[in-house]
């Protein structure tokens, strides 16, 4: 006898095919029924013996298409009613709630690439060729269901021979909403040149050495010759940008081998769908010295838009291809003004919202995401409570927010350092763009302790407020991504953060849930002369340590820079604040090695003082004091900085000792948790804070952790940077109102 289910299906469960898929699968299997979107997921309506049903509903759990994330399957019976003779894909039903799920923008597959350079295919050089495996997604949905009228795709009308693409059961473009071909879809254009033409002429201007602004996915890019000296100065010029490197597109992974040296999981990661950019240590070759500017990373990305592979097809060169801003300001989406490039290459269809191109490293086996953007924003994540309906608005660098209701959390896609009224504005139209896609209406509002904070003044607009510690943050982030029950030991290494006892940390082992935290060790704090001037100066900072250091003072060697007035400034205290900061401490020991005299971009002595340990494997560590203070274990970091003197008054290789530095955080460390877990009887171990994205420091300390018999975890899909606060703030957030 018949039974008939309804069945739901949550997830990324939209603009990936999923509905062709259920019709395929129901149509084997002997299913009747249809299936439609209904808010952000799939309803099915399915008739049949119950046997047929069970494997249907397993067909999809463990069977769907590759782009989509089943996350729920809600089965209720029914009684059978009259049914037609098959399996239909029907009209969507517009349905609000909150378990919608906006699919990232997917880089274009296999088969489209077949097609884009195929002479005999009616999409032959196509610029926007897609399907349901691959295309924009995120980047052009204005509401849900996910349906070509409610995207920025409404303005083209298919032509008669995409509709019926579109309507064949058959054909792998059966309802891709933003199906198109040259008849019918955007176009591109060059000044008063379209399509190919256009296309033809950026392409000469780039060859040239000239530097052309290109309107991607989710926003513009500056893009021009990586081997051409002039081109890449420029790049930097038009953006401000001094140091940090500058991301390059290469067309395939072998010529991304010959750039970098490149792990097996960096070539997966790189041919991912979701085509991140991927750091890696940078081979000298080719490429304009100025690209990485003496980083010891590359970052590197395929191709992921038809419009890349023809441009890369026609230039046969490695391509610049970086965000078309100025330092710290969002990428600009609608068009270019005030950037002195020669030349836009752009299209007529709209961005609705903002993604910059992500951004992972990997460790190993293990990987981590420096910046969650295009490609992987805005997937949901978990919370660890459930949750009212709350945004958590973030930090001040790498500014992220994160909306939640109920156990699911949305984490927004990088946006920027919150500085400018172009970041804020930004940052409120990201924020009610997934808002109102989402259907969550805030009704609390997370935000760092730091009064200064532009996010935190951003969290006034909400009445009710659930202030929450920087680093207990950064802990319960890693925590919540791992579904980890607390308690828990939570190791935060990072620049600042406003401590609850009103001086800047940094340094932290925190025993930690996601309700609330104790302090049971850090680093000693030293003044920062100047303040912000420390940050960007790191003599400064080693000045504050070896001059002022809270357990021990240390000699100065010869003379670094304004020492006479900064030791009078530490002396009497003047705007000289106090940090228990591990990255102010990896500063310190840059500076002393003279690896670097301005950090010229965040994090960028830290940098320099990996890239020269790097070639030291296995180096004893050097001296270390921790000391029990007020109830906390202090490490006293001015030990460490005068063997680190001594070491070079020795004539020690600068790597060698910068080998040894790590060495000590990485024991130190070790040790700190193991004292913790003596006391407290607990395995589970954290760590996150931005000085983690160091690949020596995070591999080595896991390593030791794993061998001193604790379970270590890391940030993978949440950021251990700035950028993952906010989903931090709002797991914390969840487990305290959850109480309420």
């Amino acid at each position: 006898m018949d039974a008939a289910w309804r069945i739901e299906v949550h997830g990324i469960v939209q603009g990936v095919g999923f509905r062709p898929f259920v019709h395929r699968l129901a149509t084997a299997i002997g299913i009747r029924g249809q299936v439609r979107n209904a808010g952000g997921h799939v309803v099915i309506s399915a008739t049949g013996p119950p046997a047929s049903l069970e494997a249907f509903v397993s067909g999809l759990r463990t069977q769907p298409p590759s782009a989509a994330r089943v996350r729920d399957v809600l089965v209720t019976s029914g009684q059978p009613e009259q049914q037609g003779p098959g399996f239909e894909i029907v009209a969507s039903e517009v349905a609000p709630g909150t378990h919608s799920e906006i699919p990232p923008d997917l880089a274009t597959c296999a088969d489209c690439l077949r097609e884009l350079f195929d002479p005999a295919n009616r999409r032959h050089r196509y610029p926007f060729i897609n399907c349901t495996a691959c295309g924009p997604r995120a980047t052009i949905i204005e509401s849900l269901p996910y349906d070509r009228a409610r995207t920025s795709m409404r303005g083209f009308a298919m032509c008669p021979a995409c509709a019926a693409e579109y309507h064949d059961r058959a054909d792998r473009r059966f309802h891709a909403e933003p199906i198109a071909c040259a008849s019918c879809g955007p176009r591109l254009r060059w000044q008063n040149l379209t399509g190919e033409a256009a296309l033809r002429a950026a392409s000469d201007v780039i060859a040239a050495g000239g530097v052309v602004a290109v309107k991607g996915l989710g926003g513009f890019h500056l893009v021009c010759d990586a081997i051409n000296d002039e081109a890449v100065s420029r790049v930097r010029e038009i953006k401000a940008r001094d140091g940090k490197p500058l991301a390059v597109m290469v067309r395939d992974t072998i010529t991304a081998g010959a750039l970098a040296g490149l792990t097996g999981d960096d070539r997966v990661l790189l041919g991912a769908p979701s085509a991140p950019v991927v750091l890696a240590p940078r081979r000298h070759g080719v490429l304009s010295p100025g690209v990485c500017h003496g980083m010891p990373d590359i970052g590197l990305f395929l191709p992921y838009t038809p419009l890349h592979h023809l441009l890369l097809d026609a230039l046969r060169r490695p391509l610049v291809v970086t965000s078309a801003n100025h330092a710290d300001s969002p990428m600009p989406t609608t068009e270019i003004s005030g950037l002195a490039v020669d030349g836009v290459l752009t299209h007529d269809r709209p961005i609705v919202a903002r993604y910059d191109d992500s951004v992972i490293r990997s460790f190993g086996r293990t990987s981590i995401t420096i910046r969650r953007g295009r490609g992987l924003a805005p997937a949901l994540l978990r919370l660890p409570a459930a949750s009212p309906p709350l945004v958590a608005v973030g930090a001040q660098l790498k500014s992220t927010f994160t909306l939640a209701d109920g156990e699911r959390a949305v984490l927004g896609p990088h946006i920027g350092d919150l500085s400018d009224a172009e970041t804020l504005e930004a940052y409120d139209e990201s924020l009610a763009h997934l808002s109102r896609l989402h259907g969550i209406e805030p009704l609390h509002a997370a935000h760092d302790l730091h009064p200064g904070y532009l996010s935190t003044r951003l969290a006034r607009r909400w009445p009710d407020r659930v202030p929450v510690q920087h680093h207990h943050a950064h802990v319960a982030a890693v925590a919540a991504e791992h579904r980890l029950r607390p308690p828990f030991l939570g190791v935060a290494y990072d620049g600042l953060g406003l401590g609850d006892d009103g001086t800047f940390w940094g340094g932290e082992l925190l025993l930690a849930s996601y309700r609330g935290y104790r302090r049971v060790g850090r680093f000693s704090r030293a003044p920062m002369p100047g303040g912000e001037a420390a940050v960007r100066m790191p003599a400064r900072m080693a000045l504050g340590y070896l001059l002022g250091g809270e357990l021990s003072t240390g000699p100065v060697p010869g003379h670094l820079p304004g020492q006479e007035v900064i030791a009078r400034m530490i002396a009497q205290g003047v705007n000289s604040p106090a940090a228990s900061s591990a990255g102010r401490l990896f500063d310190a020991a840059a500076a002393l090695l003279g690896l670097c005299e301005v950090n010229g971009f965040e994090g960028e002595a830290a940098t320099r003082l990996e890239q020269v340990a790097s070639v030291f494997p296995e180096t004893e560590p050097l001296a270390w004091r921790l000391e029990r203070r007020d109830g906390l274990w202090v490490y006293d970091g001015v030990a460490t900085l005068r063997h680190l003197l001594e070491a070079k008054a020795d004539r020690e290789p600068a790597g060698r000792i910068a080998a040894a530095f790590h060495a000590t955080i990485a024991a130190v460390t070790v040790l700190l948790c193991e004292r913790a877990a003596d006391e407290h009887d607990v395995t589970q171990v954290c760590l996150s804070g931005g000085v983690f994205q160091n690949r020596l420091l995070a591999t080595d300390v896991l390593a030791r952790l794993t061998a001193a018999g604790f379970e270590p975890y890391i940030g993978e899909r949440v950021p251990v940077n700035d950028a993952g606060i906010s989903y931090g703030q709002a797991a914390v957030a969840a487990a305290r109102l959850s109480r309420a």
